[in-house]
């Protein structure tokens, strides 16, 4: 019997701990991924800490992944090959109950062939792959849950109310992993000449500003100043744009209500503003007249969650990273080698980093 390691989730606010468990086959439409590389995210912490989305215990979480395919199950397209293809992933044991043999921390884990893609060539590493998945189903949702037309589906005539380009698109927490992720996205629907996206206005620290900018921000804002707000609507009524949706990657709700507030007088015609939100809405956030917020987060029926995964990550992802137009982002940081430094690299995260994404390595 094949086995291999695992940090396993033993109880609620328990750390991690080493076991060996038994490795699974892959069934229909599965890959079986030996894990090279695992990227540390805010919902891990919350997970090992605080039980959040985990049904039973022992399990195995984790969300962002790289590896090697090793194994496929029936139905799975030929452009997976077990031994050749690496690939980035992203964990399905949420959808899966929890399902430690879906969780991305160990050292083999299946893995939907939706929720992968192969990457192009040996120039992104296995610690660069990692950082992809999350970041990048995340930002293209929150255009989707928003009714922001993708990059190259919008006509002259879909344009909103058909007025050519006249809108900021604000991202919020722009030098968190999404964030980044969020801004890059945000460009292509700039550049987009059917879009009526006009500029890419992002949050950061003064710290991050320049990193932040060279992704694709046209306008980088310090989130710390004490009159940001009124600072991000001179800057959008300066160039003469309206500021109708706005991604929440990370940090607090009630700017961004008050950003989209300023705008809403005399420009919607009806129409709500929005908010993408990555992180949770608290239950008993503000809630602003003409404003709406939304959670980010998959479909929950599955044949419509595997059509956007495989749509986010093996069509768009796969085509970005071909022709260049996206890159992973922020830069890794490896924080440790093996399994056995997620702990750690999770206990940091919770302390609190900017601009990188923690990375432990697990493979050579």
């Amino acid at each position: 019997m094949a086995t291999h390691l695992a940090a396993v989730s033993p109880a609620k606010g328990q750390p991690f701990e080493l076991q060996t468990r038994r490795t699974p086959k892959p069934g229909p439409d599965e890959l079986l991924i030996a894990v090279k590389s695992v990227a540390l995210n805010p919902a891990d912490v919350y997970m090992r800490d605080q039980g959040l989305f985990i049904p039973a215990y022992p399990t195995v979480i984790g969300f962002d992944m790289s590896g090697l395919v090793l194994e496929i199950g029936d139905n799975v397209p030929k452009s997976y090959r077990p031994g050749i293809s690496h690939v980035a992933a992203y964990a399905a044991s949420f959808w899966r109950s929890c399902d430690p043999d879906y969780g991305a921390f160990q050292e083999r884990c299946l893995v939907p062939w939706q929720h992968a893609v192969p990457l192009p060539d040996d120039s992104i590493s296995w610690n660069e792959a990692a950082t992809l998945p999350v970041a990048v189903e995340v930002a293209l949702n929150a255009w989707d849950v928003m009714g922001i037309l993708r990059a190259g589906e919008a006509t002259a005539s879909s344009a909103p109310n058909n007025v050519g380009k006249r809108e900021a698109l604000l991202i919020w927490g722009g030098s968190s992993s999404v964030g980044t992720m969020g801004i890059q996205t945000a460009r292509l629907l700039r550049d987009d000449p059917t879009s009526s996206i006009a500029a890419v206005y992002a949050t950061a620290g003064s710290a991050n500003k320049r990193y932040v900018g060279s992704l694709g921000a046209d306008r980088v804002f310090d989130y710390k100043g004490s009159r940001v707000v009124d600072v991000i609507v001179s800057a959008a009524k300066e160039d003469g744009l309206v500021i109708r949706h706005c991604f929440l990657a990370t940090g607090q709700l009630a700017p961004c209500q008050a950003v989209l507030k300023a705008f809403l007088e005399g420009d919607q015609q009806g129409k709500m503003a929005k908010i993408g939100s990555a992180p949770v809405v608290p239950p008993d956030a503000e809630v602003v007249d003409g404003v709406e917020t939304i959670f980010v987060m998959p479909s929950a029926v599955e044949g419509e969650r595997l059509e956007q995964f495989r749509y986010y990550i093996g069509t768009w992802l796969r085509e970005s990273l071909a022709k260049g137009t996206i890159r992973p982002s922020p830069e890794p940081s490896v924080v440790g080698k093996g399994l056995g430094g997620i702990n750690a690299g999770l206990d940091e995260l919770l302390r609190g980093v900017s601009c990188t994404k923690l990375i432990i390595e697990v493979a050579e």
